[in-house]
């Protein structure tokens, strides 16, 4: 019988739903599925204080990893087939419990060695986030052979008034009355059972490849090549303001300046970054075309190492 763990960090229940989806059809096929929550020293809170929350930009998009509490010994010593972390994107970059994990024995124990697919929930741009979990993950020995990303489908205004909403009030409502749930749609969540069935397709056979283009076909890594392109940019001047924050003794202040940043970025900046990108697409179509299946696909350099592990374990 196939043991599958699932690591996951959620304060809102949204990742914990979208893994429980996914594994549910893996729990009816006889598959043994058991779940790990990342648990934090010093817990961050929910809901979230304004300070609190952009207290943890520079540690989450530098990847500093902080305290987590020890993982269940019966975990530690249980040897699985395949690993799932459930995460979501903080600041560009995966949230800092879940990277905080990574960078403990414990986490390189578990995940060493082993096939892993990512599943995520988001507001919308992952795609950089997913890049560092990958290569993390790859550090450490492990293998990503798939991932799986669900974003909130609307508008980028509307879900930055929602999310916030979300994230400060710890309810999950129709801000003003008016506006959509923030997150992930509930029937999109519970249509993610779908992925659950291809991942366990390819854990019963042993060999994942194939197993992404499967994914991305059931829609489970959408991303618009504007969402690749603004991250990749909004991810070289993030790296400035957090190494400021960190190297400064006025550390507050800073993170209060890129704060007012954000709020110019998301509101002022992006709608011209939008239009610029929209007359330049037909110029530029092709890579960003490149770079949007880079995305999708998890990088094929990554289940050719896979093969390559699997030769090696082989002889």
């Amino acid at each position: 019988m196939s043991r599958v763990l699932v690591v996951y960090y959620s304060q809102s229940g949204q990742a914990k739903s979208i893994a429980d989806s996914i594994v549910s059809p893996m729990i009816e096929q006889g598959i043994s599925v058991d779940f790990c929550r990342v648990e934090m020293a010093r817990e961050y809170p929910f809901p979230w204080n304004r300070k609190a929350f952009f207290d943890v930009f520079p540690e989450t998009f530098l990847q500093i990893p902080q305290a987590v509490r020890p993982i269940d010994a019966d975990i530690l010593n249980t040897e699985y087939d395949l690993i799932i972390l459930a995460y979501q994107a903080w600041y560009l970059s995966p949230s800092l419990p879940m990277t905080s994990f990574l960078q403990s024995d414990e986490g390189r124990r578990i995940v060493e060695g082993r096939p892993v697919v990512t599943v995520s929930g988001n507001r919308n741009m992952w795609a950089m986030a997913q890049k560092k979990i990958d290569t993390l993950l790859i550090e450490l020995g492990a293998v990503p052979v798939g991932n799986i990303a669900l974003s909130d489908r609307h508008c980028n205004h509307i879900s930055v008034l929602t999310i916030m909403d979300w994230m400060m009030s710890g309810v999950r409502r129709h801000k003003w009355g008016i506006l959509p749930l923030p997150g992930v749609a509930r029937s999109e969540i519970e249509q993610a059972a779908v992925f659950g069935n291809i991942v366990a397709e390819y854990l019963a056979c042993g060999s994942y490849d194939g197993m992404q283009t499967r994914i991305v076909s059931q829609h489970g890594a959408e991303i618009s090549a504007l969402l690749v392109s603004t991250d990749r940019k909004a991810n070289r001047i993030f790296r400035l303001w957090a190494n400021l924050c960190v190297a400064s003794p006025r550390r507050g202040f800073w993170i209060k300046a890129f704060e007012v940043y954000l709020y110019v970025a998301i509101w002022l900046l992006l709608p011209i970054v939008s239009v610029l990108y929209a007359i330049t697409y037909p110029l530029l179509w092709c890579r960003r075309k490149k770079y949007k299946t880079e995305v999708q696909m998890n990088y094929p350099s990554y289940r050719q190492q896979y093969k390559k592990t699997l030769n090696a374990e082989s002889k």
